[in-house]
């Protein structure tokens, strides 16, 4: 195991957003950005920007690191790039009337279907599906939440066919 493999992850976190040159035993050389650094196996994704908007992204091995070096710094421009890579993508924001709507519509979508639905939470934001699946604002698929996976895939499967056919 290398000193690499050693290392904390608070160590590790010093390398993200920088430019780095890593040497491997297999005496291979990569260089790139490193994007994050997997705090189990001390593996390293590293980002190189190409032409025409092209992404490179290449994971070096955690225990191959024979010696890694500081390049440089990334500027703010380059940071954000390589914290909005693995981030999910565009949100929508949703005014309080919107996902009111949105949840009205689906709650007697579901009781016009004979499916038991109440409403529960603080401010009743939050659909409860036969009080084994809850539903959260922006009340989408993605939204759905439950313990039992069968019934979380049927009402996930019904909410993208209501939302297909709106």
């Amino acid at each position: 195991m290398t000193d690499w493999c050693n290392k904390t992850p608070l160590e590790w976190q010093a390398y993200v957003n920088k430019e780095v040159k890593i040497s491997t035993d297999e005496k291979h050389e990569y260089q790139g950005w490193v994007a994050t650094i997997d705090p189990v196996s001390a593996n390293i994704v590293l980002v190189n920007f190409l032409q025409d908007q092209k992404i490179l992204v290449q994971v070096v091995m955690g225990h191959a690191v024979q010696q890694v070096e500081e390049l440089k710094e990334a500027d703010y421009a380059t940071g954000e790039r390589l914290m909005q890579l693995f981030s999910p993508g565009e949100t929508t924001a949703y005014s309080k009337e919107d996902l009111d709507t949105k949840k009205l519509s689906l709650r007697t979508w579901l009781e016009q279907n004979h499916i038991p639905v109440t409403e529960q939470g603080e401010a009743q934001g939050t659909l409860c599906v036969a009080g084994v699946l809850t539903i959260d604002p922006p009340y989408g698929p993605d939204n759905c939440s439950s313990a039992n996976e069968i019934i979380l895939s049927r009402v996930q499967g019904l909410i993208q066919g209501f939302m297909t056919g709106q």
